[in-house]
């Protein structure tokens, strides 16, 4: 999975992340040179990673099942249905066995889940996997167990996917 400087820039990143990348990339400005995911994680860590997944196009497959296995992660603490139905039903979509308009009613739902308990993280990373906004899934999971076993348990997760992309486009 690859974005690149100038897509990354136009999501308007955090000065210190985006420094660092710069730095860490031997790079002054932004460019349209391809970009590994996995790069950014190696340079920034797994939030600066997730956060860079908005400026990756395509994948959204691999980016909506990634955010479900990380709202998985957390699943034992929600307490509500609605979440636990919200991150089914994204799966399912992932796969093409539910409709936008499924995925929309749980959304919905998802978001009511977290109002209704108090904007827990756990009923917050069952909304965002319903959006597909993988990187917000992720960070509530990790932020919601406070764990740095967590993070890692991403990192790793991450980087899987983005092995598993790279090859199969190296043997098209």
């Amino acid at each position: 999975m690859k974005t690149t400087l100038n897509k990354i820039r136009s999501h308007h990143p955090c000065t210190e992340g985006w420094a660092k990348l710069l730095k860490n990339l031997g790079k002054t400005k932004a460019d349209d040179e391809p970009l590994a995911i996995t790069t950014i994680l190696e340079s920034n860590g797994i939030d600066d990673a997730l956060w860079c997944l908005r400026a990756v196009d395509g994948y959204q497959k691999e980016m909506r099942l990634f955010a479900v296995d990380c709202a998985r992660s957390v699943q034992h603490l929600m307490t509500d249905q609605r979440s636990i139905a919200a991150i089914d039903v994204a799966e399912r979509h992932a796969h093409g066995n539910a409709t936008d308009n499924e995925l929309n009613a749980v959304w919905a739902a998802a978001l009511d889940a977290a109002w209704d308990e108090t904007i827990s993280t756990a009923s917050s990373a069952a909304w965002y996997t319903a959006s597909s906004a993988a990187w917000y899934t992720a960070s509530s999971a990790a932020w919601y167990t406070a764990s740095s076993a967590a993070r890692e348990t991403q990192a790793n997760l991450l980087c899987f996917i983005c092995a598993e992309i790279e090859y199969q486009e190296e043997t098209k």
